[in-house]
């Protein structure tokens, strides 16, 4: 299903048959398949939205750079088309910096919030380091990208005894449009949100894998210091995509947040 918002059309499914909703926001290079081992876990107790970030999956992938606040703003469009007046999020990398960025600029829709593998300010290199991933798509196609993507996100033992899911996340990776991913590339580049997160004010869950480089532990712990409130979960032999590679742990640990603050 798709709605137009923003200048753009986001593809979006429901599923579940709880009375709550909740929101789930995937990485950069994914789509909302990336959630699929979380689906069985929350459809019975909410109602579950999962979207295609603009640039990803069946949703527009315009050119040129995106911003985190046009992100944002697509999601609360999306919001709207569906009568949403408030839900639970979760957010994974670029889906947790889309969640920070929203509940700062649209206080009181969120529920709770997870902030899982992400990061509230760019580093120094950001620039460089996002623009020369940029340049790479634009001269060869996600292929460029794609096996140094596949080290970040998931640990070697893991990538060497799931070759089913290596397989899965590469086929998402190099079905991201060029364009998507430079715009959104662009986006998250430039986040710097750390001094203002003590502004929200809704339950908050941090957390990250433990060999999680990209967005690693001592970031998460950044995060939950200058969240008041927030908990703080690393999950063990976890890279980037904690989600897939610790499902189990991220299932309970998830499942026991939204219990604490589900109803209230």
């Amino acid at each position: 299903m798709k709605v137009s918002t923003n200048g753009v059309e986001i593809n979006y499914s429901i599923e579940g048959s709880g009375t709550e909703w909740i929101t789930l926001s995937h990485s950069l290079a994914c789509n909302m398949g990336m959630w699929d081992e979380q689906m069985e876990l929350l459809k019975p107790n909410f109602k579950v939205l999962r979207f295609d970030t603009r640039g990803h999956g069946g949703s527009s992938a315009p050119a040129g750079a995106y911003t985190l606040e046009q992100l944002a703003d697509d999601v609360h469009g999306l919001f709207a088309a569906l009568g949403i007046k408030q839900t639970h999020w979760v957010g994974l990398s670029m889906g947790g910096m889309i969640g920070e960025t929203f509940a700062l600029k649209y206080p009181g829709i969120f529920k709770s919030l997870v902030l899982a593998d992400t990061t509230s300010r760019r580093p120094p290199n950001a620039e460089q380091m996002w623009g020369d991933r940029i340049k790479a798509v634009q001269a060869n196609g996600m292929q460029a990208v794609l096996q140094g993507t596949l080290e970040r996100w998931f640990t070697a033992p893991y990538r060497d005894k799931h070759p089913d899911v290596m397989a899965r996340i590469s086929a998402d990776i190099l079905g991201t449009p060029v364009a998507g991913f430079a715009g959104c590339c662009a986006a998250i580049s430039t986040i710097d949100v750390m001094d203002r997160l003590k502004e929200i004010k809704c339950p908050t869950l941090v957390t990250v894998g433990e060999h999680d480089h990209g967005t690693p532990p001592e970031m998460a712990k950044l995060i939950h210091e200058n969240l008041p409130g927030s908990e703080l979960f690393i999950i063990p032999d976890a890279a980037h995509i904690a989600s897939i590679e610790q499902k189990d742990v991220f299932n309970k640990m998830l499942s026991g947040f939204l219990a604490k603050v589900a109803g209230k």
